[in-house]
């Protein structure tokens, strides 16, 4: 038998800033396949060390996915992927 998958109660949620910081909005990267993804992180030590220590992020409980999903629609959840360092935020406002 095997162990079912645990999701945590919060999540941290990639995101990005824009117009000089006043707005943000989650990290949200298209798929080879065409399909959106939500990048989300286990912890926060796994999002630093997995998308960089320059990725701005927020942390919510794990319930608001759908509300995000509604205002910002993306058809999968990703946890804990590494951004290839040539992806990675560099800290500047996008």
């Amino acid at each position: 038998m095997t162990n079912p998958t645990v999701v945590p109660p919060v999540v941290y949620v990639a995101i990005r800033t824009r117009n000089e910081g006043t707005e943000m909005a989650a990290e949200i990267r298209e798929l080879r396949d065409g399909r959106k993804a939500l990048l989300t992180y286990t912890s926060l030590d796994r999002l630093l060390s997995l998308a960089g220590p320059n990725q701005s992020w927020i942390v919510i409980r794990t319930e608001e996915l759908e509300g995000l999903k509604k205002e910002q629609p993306f058809d999968v959840v990703i946890f804990d992927l590494e951004i290839p360092e040539m992806y990675r935020a560099d800290g500047a406002i996008a």
